[in-house]
């Protein structure tokens, strides 16, 4: 067994040639305790396992010191100096928490000159005094001298020359050099400057520095030390605001009441906590700066990247960074250190391949975020040759992999717990029908089991063993994709209150020291209480006081206190409205929406404890009156959701859920979307919008090669006929247009060129084109006797390979014309007011102009356009959505080189691309201008530059795989390695075995 020593006061090491750097202690320790036992008195008993060496007394003899404490930056104590002497000197010690404060200034006769020596940052600033309006000289030493300990200060003057060492430290000593005026018998003043005589001027020398707070003791002038009791009863000097024999010193940042490992600082009165780099805020770090879920983030607005998420809100877990993918549901994506193909060989039950995943959350965020998600997921491949996933003998598992508490499961992708086996055995499907895994067929050639683990419960993936990869031309690879998570059930968790009567329970809430509440709601009441907790005499309410009024009121046994929020616009407007209130041992807070917040500032020594005893009313109160009237959604307490569906099912008066979002989270549709109701949340349809995306923001762009067209035809007709009415007659709903508005953007070096043109049975016709000079001209031609009438902006050539936004509108005979929000025409028409009988939109060049059309519209149709267009709306049609999006309208077609761009994309799209593709590296596509070119060739010219390039970068590709893949191997027990090279052979080995077998029912890359 070993036996340790364990020594107090020195160290004991008999025979051994040990050298310590400092010496035995000398001194006075008391009340010694090592794990429960009271080591001095074991000592006095001279127990045998305590061995004393020296002279040891088991007394303490204690110095009566007598301490003086500064209550405030006022107090003020001086003392006479030693008159006639050469030289003058004066010692002392002093403890604070202030940063800054005068300590002692000496020499404040009118015009004797003086020093002072005061803490400014912690540390010791000495030198002559200053006179009004000059700025301090001198010199510092010591640092972090207001740690609350004791320090010892020594200060020496001869004429013209003063010396200061801190804490008996040589090597602190400073020297500089005082006026010729101090005379040594000059009183010594400490702390703040005094109440009379010429105290103004040392006030006004001082500047904003205050007078000193803390404690001072050991005080000594001129070797002769100081009875402070004789100050007190009057004998020697005079002092204000001061407390004699005792030191008033508090240490209040013990306990520390930081929270989320903030700093705590403090002052003589107040303690402080510093947040930065916390990820939290408030007056004790207690809030937190970040979303619960990507949901919350989708929610305001935001597009697909990467967010700090909190799925605990105050609770103890910290942020961690995941990646948002803002569909209609959003996924929260979190990536682990093995997503790579993963080939392994050799592994067999003694000798197992082990590969462990490091998520980029810890083992509680992850489980906090999948318990908050309405579905998580994550994709498994397994690729075998001669590997099993099971004995086929006794069913004995040969491969298996471990969930989130490092359970085992041998259920693999599409399947499910319990099953044994994977999606083909489920589907009935597998190569081999007598197993229920493609690898359990064992055949030489590569199989795979691929396939979406989504059993919330196990999940995240944390381990994968294979053990059977050992035989003569066995082996297996794996992959894991990253753990996916859609939704966030508590952001969504809410209830409906129908009568004031009823309302919800819930256990007790406790938050003695720091406490936090925050929830949506929605109502038409012009008030009602949101929840109520009570103790014997302490309490906390939220409550809708007015319309427009929300009211926090709590007791800690300092009295009531209520702090209230004003909105500008009623709060009963049937709209969700979030709430957040928080209470610690500084402030409270409450906070409506975007409002400023409402604070209040706790007493320094008032009582901190929220005392409660009742059960939490939500909806409601114990007297089951004043209750709330609405709906109340994602309510937090402390961190905690709690689950307000679940009880109310179970309540009478109370609905679980509530209808109607669109009213709130409307606003986020952009660009025309139209806000649809989901039973959690909504979605932007963007059917009749030139965007797509979430939230209808990202532009739907094209780039046009030369002789490229787009065409959308707005109507079909039946029977064609001889003449234009009968033409038109022949519509299913003739379409007559009095009005229209249309925008797009564009980008461009050619010049003529057509950028849009809608015509119709009646040879009436719009044209917007750039002119020869690069000037645009919209053409209206509504009247076939008459010339088209010309809208030109010719205020700068267009054709420059920058990007413009043009919107256009017509109202009967009333053309307005706008580019870039800035420069606006307005033109009267004169050949009409009614588009009659549209037919067809055409996007560049015009294959069948006709006759009708005048020159300038012809010979920009003839050469068409070539650059980017985007955004393109005509009333509400997007023609462009129509022709690139997959599953739209037959109603468009397009000829000649015509692909979706990004080269249009406004700010909000570019947002988006931008955190979409945060997760590769690498720059972003941020749509420079064409620049140099005067036609459409570039486009062609860089596809062949592009097919070149690929083919010789596969060439190379081939020679590189074919040196390393005789050398392509996996150890056995690592952690999982992203091999980029052995994963692009694997593929194609898959990918050709797979494609020569004509069964391909898995898909590879």
């Amino acid at each position: 067994m070993r036996t340790w020593t364990l020594s107090f006061g020195g160290i004991l090491a008999p025979g051994k040639p040990m050298v310590f750097p400092r010496k035995n202690f000398r001194g006075c320790l008391e009340n010694i305790n090592f794990n429960g036992e009271d080591v001095i008195g074991l000592a006095k008993q001279q127990g045998p396992q305590i061995l004393v060496t020296g002279t040891v007394a088991f007394a303490c003899a204690h110095p009566q010191t007598v301490p003086a404490t500064f209550l405030s930056a006022q107090s003020h104590l001086a003392l006479p100096g030693s008159p006639g002497a050469d030289a003058a000197s004066v010692s002392f010690q002093f403890r604070t928490w202030n940063r800054a404060g005068l300590l002692l200034s000496w020499g404040t006769r009118p015009g004797s000159g003086g020093f002072f020596l005061a803490l400014q940052d912690g540390r010791l600033h000495v030198g002559p005094r200053a006179s009004p309006g000059q700025a301090q000289s001198g010199a510092r030493t010591g640092v972090g001298l207001n740690d609350g300990q004791w320090h010892s200060v020594s200060v020496t003057s001869t004429w013209g020359h003063l010396s200061v060492m801190v804490d008996d430290d040589v090597a602190s000593t400073v020297h500089t050099t005082v006026p010729v005026g101090v005379h040594p018998g000059d009183a010594y003043h400490f702390g703040g400057c005094p109440a009379h005589g010429s105290g103004s001027d040392c006030s006004r020398s001082l500047g904003p520095l205050g007078g000193f707070q803390g404690c001072l003791r050991l005080i000594s002038i001129d070797g002769q030390e100081v009875d402070l009791i004789s100050v007190q009863q009057g004998a020697v000097g005079n002092f204000s605001d001061l407390l004699i024999d005792t030191c008033g010193i508090l240490d209040r940042c013990l306990p520390n009441y930081c929270e989320h490992e903030g700093t705590c600082s403090q002052t003589w009165t107040a303690f402080h906590c510093d947040c930065s780099s916390t990820g939290y805020t408030g007056a004790t770090c207690h809030r937190s700066l970040y979303e619960p879920s990507c949901e919350a983030y989708k929610h305001l607005g935001h597009a697909s990247g990467f967010y700090n998420i909190d799925p605990d809100g105050s609770g103890p877990l910290k942020p961690f960074q995941a990646f948002c993918n803002m569909t209609d549901v959003p996924w929260t994506v979190l990536q682990h250190n093995g997503s790579a193909l993963t080939r392994v060989k050799g592994a067999s039950l003694e000798n197992p391949h082990r590969a462990v995943f490091q998520y980029t959350a810890s083992a509680e965020q992850l489980l906090a975020s999948v318990d908050r998600a309405r579905h998580c997921q994550q994709e498994l491949e397994l690729h075998c040759r001669r590997s099993r996933l099971q004995d086929p003998r006794d069913g004995t598992a040969l491969s298996w992999w471990a969930g989130r508490a490092n359970e085992t499961h041998t259920y693999w992708g599409g399947s499910f717990p319990g099953a044994h086996q994977c999606a083909c055995g489920l589907e009935r499907d597998c190569l081999d029908p007598q197993y229920g895994c493609n690898c359990d067929a064992d055949r030489d050639e590569w199989t795979s089991d691929v396939g979406v683990l989504s059993h919330r419960e196990h999940l995240p993936v944390t381990q994968i063993v294979i053990t059977d990869a050992d035989r003569p031309g066995s082996e297996a690879a794996y992959k894991l994709g990253p753990l996916q998570c859609q939704g966030d059930g508590s952001f969504w968790n809410s209830a409906s209150f129908h009568t004031e009567a009823s309302y919800l329970h819930f256990p007790t809430f406790h938050g003695e020291l720091s406490a936090d509440v925050s929830f949506f709601f929605k109502t038409t009441a012009s008030s009602g209480v949101f929840l109520e907790n009570l103790g014997i005499t302490d309490f906390i309410s939220l409550e809708l006081r007015s319309p427009a009024e929300v009211a926090f009121s709590f007791d800690v046994g300092n009295g009531p206190c209520e702090l209230t929020v004003q909105s500008p616009t009623p709060l009963s407007d049937n709209r969700w409205h979030l709430v957040r209130a928080e209470r610690n041992v500084k402030e409270a807070l409450l906070q409506v929406d975007l409002l400023p917040p409402s604070t209040r500032q706790a007493p320094e020594d008032g009582h901190r404890l929220l005392q409660l005893n009742s059960q939490l009313f939500v909806g409601g109160t114990a007297a089951r009156q004043r209750g709330f009237l609405g709906c109340i959604r994602a309510l937090q307490v402390n961190g905690r959701t709690l689950d307000l569906e679940g009880r109310a099912k179970v309540t009478p008066g109370v609905e679980p859920g509530c209808p109607g979002h669109c009213s709130t989270y409307g606003h986020l549709c952009l660009h025309g979307g139209q806000c649809r109701e989901r039973h959690q949340g909504f979605s932007c349809d963007c059917e009749l919008s030139a965007y797509t995306g979430p939230f209808c923001s990202s532009e739907i762009s094209a780039y046009f090669g030369t002789g490229s067209s787009v065409t959308y035809n707005f109507q079909e007709y039946h029977s064609p006929s001889t003449n234009a009415s009968s033409h038109a007659a022949s519509f299913q709903g003739e379409t007559t247009l009095t009005q229209e508005t249309i925008a797009f953007s564009f980008r461009t070096v050619q010049a003529p060129s057509l950028l849009l043109y809608v015509d119709s049975f009646y040879k009436e016709y719009l044209s917007v084109i750039l002119a020869k000079n690069g000037s645009l001209q919209i053409r209206y031609k509504l009247d076939t006797h008459q010339d088209p009438d010309v809208v030109n902006l010719n205020f700068r050539n267009m054709a420059d390979g920058k990007l413009y936004h043009v919107n256009i509108s017509r109202e009967d005979g009333v053309v307005f014309v706008e580019v870039n929000q800035k420069t606006w025409r307005q033109v009267s028409l004169s050949s009409g007011t009614a588009f009659r009988a549209i037919k067809s939109l055409v996007l560049g060049r015009i294959l069948e102009p006709g006759g009708h059309v005048d020159a300038e519209t012809a010979r920009a149709g003839a050469r068409g356009f070539s650059g980017c267009l985007s955004a393109l709306q005509f009333q509400r049609v997007a023609p462009l959505k129509a022709a690139l999006l997959p599953g739209r309208s037959g109603r468009a077609s397009v000829r000649g080189p015509v692909a979706r761009s990004s080269c249009g994309a406004g700010e909000d799209a570019a947002r988006e691309r931008t955190h979409a593709r945060a997760e590769y590296p690498g720059p972003v596509d941020e749509g420079e201008p064409i620049a140099g070119e005067t036609r459409g060739d570039s486009a062609v010219i860089g596809g062949v530059i592009a097919v070149v390039m690929f083919f010789l970068l596969c060439l190379a590709a081939i020679a590189v795989r074919l040196y390393q893949q005789r050398n392509l191997y996996t150890p056995k027990e690592a952690p999982p390695e992203s091999h980029g090279t052995n994963e692009a052979v694997l593929r194609r080995e898959l990918s050709v075995q797979n494609a020569a077998r004509g069964t391909q029912k898995e898909y590879f890359v």
